[in-house]
């Protein structure tokens, strides 16, 4: 059942969207050769808490961290941990949420550890376009697959794959809601999008095939042929007047 919000719950919505952006936006400042994801897993916590939310993801499912950060050929739900250290020519993507007030916001980026090859910095740019495309998608009177359809054009249009396996969502006051948000489709099919309806829009984008394996731990997912994977996250309303971006900052806003 897709749950619809009110302009002023999405309104509401904001606070928890700025948090989010704010700690992914931090976290990605610290980040560097020589840093572990578990100094920033614990940097995250205490911003989110300091910031008046409480870490979204930390216990939810059992996960252990108030981030997720996958390194490399890592594509989502990385465990922090002390043993794994940051190195010149890795790619980290943070993946971090925050609740205030009982909403949820939900944001990811993959960020250059030092200086990385072409194909990373390729990998990372064509991402973050694809992202772009899914969320000008994201407008009244498009239908689900249109989203999908926009990611995946720009994706494989540079000859990388698009993860199937692991999708966007509905988001509100539970951070799963319906409907999913594949980063793949056929345009004008799929759910009509309708004003009220908020989406955490997720592409994943491996460099090679957009094949996937699960690890031992049951939450880590890296890409079957070992090639880097980068994902880019936002939390957006559809209103009558497109497309609402919630999880940014004051002055850190970049228009769809």
């Amino acid at each position: 059942m897709i749950i619809k919000k009110s302009p002023a719950e999405i309104e509401a919505m904001r606070e928890a969207g700025r948090v989010s952006a704010k700690v992914l936006r931090e976290v990605g400042a610290l980040i560097k050769p020589g840093v572990t994801t578990a100094e920033l897993d614990e940097f995250a916590e205490a911003l989110i808490r300091l910031e008046g939310g409480i870490p979204a993801f930390k216990g939810y499912g059992g996960f252990p961290g108030s981030i997720c950060a996958s390194v490399n050929d890592q594509i989502v739900h990385g465990i922090p941990s002390r043993k794994v250290v940051l190195r010149d020519g890795d790619i980290i993507s943070i993946d971090t949420g925050a609740i205030v007030d009982g909403w949820v916001g939900d944001n990811a980026w993959t960020y250059a550890v030092g200086k990385v090859s072409p194909e990373k910095r390729r990998l990372l740019e064509v991402t973050e376009q694809s992202l772009w495309a899914g969320l000008d998608a994201a407008r009244p009177g498009n239908r689900l697959g249109d989203i999908g359809h926009a990611v995946q054009s720009v994706a494989e249009a540079a000859g990388f794959g698009v993860v199937r396996e692991y999708v966007g969502h509905g988001i509100g006051r539970d951070m799963h809601e319906d409907p999913n948000v594949p980063n793949y489709g056929r345009r004008h099919t799929g759910v009509r999008l309708e004003p009220g309806m908020v989406l955490a829009i997720e592409p994943m984008v491996n460099a090679g095939t957009h094949k996937t394996r699960q690890m031992p731990d049951g939450w880590l997912v890296c890409t079957r042929d070992g090639r880097p994977s980068a994902h880019f996250e936002k939390t957006v309303a559809i209103t009558e007047d497109g497309p609402v971006i919630l999880t940014t900052e004051e002055g850190h806003r970049r228009p769809v």
